[in-house]
């Protein structure tokens, strides 16, 4: 079935538009600015799509609980951003090849960089553990964290402030996740372990197979050529402080 079968891409070109679901607080992948843009690598990758199909770009604001349901109620035509593939969501959606293989690790203050390496060193009685809503970090907190205190802190942007100011212990977030908030804030160290889980990033559409491998034609050529790793490690050095 090529591209031009797919009624969900005759749908977005017909509208001229490509709507792109984000929630903007997951750097270096999607990071709303100050003046109101979308930065980060899938931002760089989701106006090339928009290029490639001929059409503008629109990008939708939304939280990690309502990306679903946001979703389904037709609000965006994809979702670009850090999204991980989960079977709830798998169920009801498609997803692209893999952008980024990751697994979920420790992010603490570095005094604690030699205590939480273990799930089990971290669910004991008084660690603070810390997760954003509606997150497969919250699932994970809440599967497998029964005697540590858990934490749902109101959103993934400033979750990291409360690990600084020592108001929590301890978050397992994507190994990619606790390198870079870490390279971000001296304060917090990620925990040199292997990862707790396995866990794929991809882009999230509609269940059209057409469109599936028109996006996953699309992406190859970009992992062949460079194009997506060249977007990561731009979206990685832009948010580091810059050296004297």
């Amino acid at each position: 079935m090529s591209e031009l079968e797919s009624e969900t891409l005759a749908r977005i070109r017909a509208a001229g538009t490509l709507r792109v679901g984000t929630t903007g607080d997951y750097p270096p992948f999607s990071r709303l600015q100050a003046d109101g843009n979308y930065a980060g690598a899938d931002i760089d990758m989701a106006h090339d799509l928009a290029g490639r199909l001929g059409v503008g770009i629109e990008f939708v604001p939304s939280v990690w609980v309502r990306l679903l349901g946001d979703f389904l109620a037709g609000r965006f035509d994809i979702a670009m951003g850090g999204v991980t593939v989960t079977p709830a969501r798998a169920e009801l959606a498609f997803f692209s090849l893999p952008t980024f293989v990751d697994g979920k690790r420790p992010l603490c203050r570095r005094e604690f960089a030699d205590r939480f390496t273990s799930i089990a060193a971290i669910d004991q009685p008084g660690v603070r553990v810390i997760a954003n809503p509606g997150s497969a970090n919250e699932a994970f907190a809440r599967a497998h964290f029964t005697r540590a205190e858990v934490t749902i802190h109101h959103d993934n942007a400033s979750v990291f402030d409360e690990l600084v100011a020592g108001r929590a212990d301890v978050m397992v977030t994507d190994g990619l996740e606790a390198d870079h908030q870490a390279a971000l804030h001296p304060e917090l160290c990620a925990v040199r372990v292997s990862p707790f889980t396995r866990l794929e990033k991809a882009y999230m559409f509609a269940r059209d197979p057409a469109m599936k491998a028109f996006i996953d034609a699309w992406l190859q050529r970009h992992f062949a050529d460079g194009t997506w790793q060249r977007a990561l490690d731009r979206a990685m050095a832009a948010d580091l402080p810059a050296r004297a």
